[in-house]
């Protein structure tokens, strides 16, 4: 069975991306690693985003995710983590669409000064659910040929998105967007080269 882990909205600000809204469906992960999960997937997100150039998709290769991700000529961006069997081009046109409705609904000037809370995107958990069947954006996927001449990078770990001497121990370490319990269980997982192991 495919698996949808998160589906985000950013927007790429200069030097950091500055989250808009999320959606996130963990139930796979045990109860007590939910939260230290969603925020490395947060984390990893706004991390490819922000190391993502305007009118570039990329589709990143971490252990067993996939993490697709789009930024727009206007900076807004979306970041779709799946497991390694979701159609790639499903995964961009799903984060196109998703980033059309939000820019539909959502006026400019929030996109740099709103906060996730104070966003109102309340169908963004609707897609995440609706495209755990890759099949349902078949059609959708008909309708976005134009996806077809897109040049999608493929790059096989988040390490090399980063620049050339950033390690993303030491980004992990320093991050203020990630709690104690969170940086502790980013140690582990990576020992242990669990499911979870973002490094």
């Amino acid at each position: 069975m495919v698996k949808l882990f998160s589906l985000s909205v950013f927007y790429k600000g200069s030097p950091e991306a500055r989250l808009l809204k999320s959606t996130y469906d963990l139930q796979s992960f045990s109860f007590f690693q939910r939260t230290a999960v969603q925020e490395f997937m947060t984390f990893a997100s706004k991390t490819l985003v922000e190391r993502t150039q305007p009118a570039m998709r990329q589709s990143v290769k971490q252990d067993v995710y996939m993490c697709h991700v789009y930024v727009r000529t206007d900076n807004l961006a979306g970041v779709l983590i799946a497991d390694h069997e979701y159609p790639q081009r499903v995964a961009h046109t799903l984060i196109t669409k998703v980033l059309e409705e939000f820019a539909a609904k959502i006026p400019t000037d929030q996109w740099q000064t709103g906060a996730e809370n104070s966003i109102d995107f309340s169908i963004l958990p609707s897609f995440l659910a609706k495209y755990q069947d890759p099949k349902e954006a078949d059609a959708l996927t008909k309708m976005q040929n134009d996806l077809d001449e897109t040049k999608i990078i493929l790059k096989n770990t988040i390490e090399a998105v980063l620049e050339r001497g950033e390690k993303l121990d030491d980004m992990v370490a320093k991050s203020e967007n990630l709690s104690m319990q969170s940086k502790a269980f980013y140690k582990t997982a990576k020992k242990t080269n669990s499911c979870c192991n973002f490094g």
